[in-house]
């Protein structure tokens, strides 16, 4: 699989330089690639945007005003799909992959400037996202940035609307932390409450994430957001709530749970079994859950699992899998099964020894197995 960190490539660097100079016959074109494909196969992926942000640095008006109106002049029309797919490059301006630099110069060099940078971000996320970019100017100018959300929170481009929602997320993965947010998350929850039943679910998501994000910190605010909004929601916000309750109900909490009807404890037996004993890294592993009702009526199951990876020190820690949601029967005998894969991914390094796998119903560890994973 190509890796991520390619998508900004030597082509984006050409790509940048004509536009820019479309934009701006003055741009030194010439330098700009120089700089910009220096070294730029060494970088990791947010490096590169941070490496060809500097290459805009060295070729840009020093005026922040003139830098940001060249750089808008650069971009592609305005994206207006519900999902950023179709964010492309094309002849018309840059979108995409080759506008995480320009908002990247935007967070860097516009925080002595914030009301034309805020404008700059505004027009960039139609054509890429800005959630990392204006997360500096909601830490340095809140009182700005929360009027501007708040107006933003209508604009016509879902993607304005999702940067809202994404952009002030207090635990953004990748993007810097918003400590004050994580302390006192209420400045967003009216943002989110105009949002959480948005058209698109593009926006909708990232509302869920949001307050996946907000029930890290403050369990007890996002279980409170539920009993107001939950009962008689329709159909879309009960799916975005559901998603936002993710972490809280693999955490096992007792009043998420209740909320969901889950709380209850499992009745009757529970085994777990594994279709390898020895694992290798690439494979897939069955798991076959079988369920004994011990209960004289119906029972709401919420069944999830945690792999317990072997760190490099040789500790381990869970990581919790969703599994199923199940009715099961009055004395009802039921095989479930579930196949997990080894396979590397970017966010998780594997190392040997003896993994535990242990599933959890309703929030209670009920059954476990082992193997052994070999690199």
């Amino acid at each position: 699989m190509e890796p991520f960190k390619n998508l900004i490539n030597a082509q984006t660097v050409r790509d940048c330089a004509h536009h820019l100079a479309r934009a701006w016959p003055a741009f030194d074109r010439a330098r700009f690639e120089t700089l910009a494909q220096t070294g730029l196969g060494e970088l990791e992926f947010k490096a590169r945007a941070e490496h060809l942000c500097a290459a805009l640095e060295a070729t840009l008006p020093k005026d922040f005003a003139k830098a940001a109106d060249i750089l808008e002049a650069s971009l592609g029309p305005a994206d207006t799909d519900s999902e950023p797919k179709s964010q492309r490059t094309s002849e018309a301006g840059l979108a995409g992959w080759a506008v995480w630099p320009l908002t990247v110069y935007v967070a860097r060099n516009g925080l002595g400037s914030p009301q034309r940078a805020l404008s700059a971000l505004h027009a960039m996320t139609q054509r890429f996202t800005a959630e990392f970019a204006i997360r500096p100017f909601i830490a340095q100018h809140p009182e700005l940035s929360f009027r501007l959300l708040e107006q933003w929170a209508h604009d016509p481009s879902p993607h304005v609307r999702r940067l809202v929602s994404e952009g002030s997320r207090p635990r953004l993965p990748w993007g810097l932390q918003l400590k004050s947010l994580i302390a006192d998350p209420g400045p967003t929850l009216p943002l989110l409450a105009t949002l959480q039943d948005d058209s698109s679910d593009y926006v909708r998501r990232s509302v869920a994430n949001h307050l996946n994000d907000i029930a890290k910190d403050h369990p007890a605010l996002v279980v409170a957001w539920l009993e107001q909004h939950l009962p008689q929601a329709p159909a879309q916000r009960a799916a975005l709530l559901k998603h936002a309750s993710r972490t809280l109900i693999k955490q096992g909490h007792a009043p998420m749970l209740k909320l969901w009807g889950v709380a209850q404890r499992f009745r009757g037996d529970a085994m777990l079994a594994l279709s390898k004993r020895r694992v290798s890294i690439g494979d897939s592993l069955e798991l076959q859950l079988r369920l004994v009702s011990a209960a004289a009526r119906s029972q709401k199951l919420a069944i999830d699992y945690a792999v317990h990876h072997v760190k490099a020190n040789g500790q381990t820690t869970p990581k919790v899998f969703k599994g199923w949601v199940i009715d099961l029967a009055a004395h009802e005998t039921r095989e479930l099964r579930k196949s997990h894969s080894m396979r590397p991914v970017t966010t998780r390094r594997y190392h040997a020894g003896k993994h535990l796998i242990d599933v959890r119903i309703n929030g209670v560890v009920a059954a476990s197995a082992a193997f052994d994973l070999r690199l």
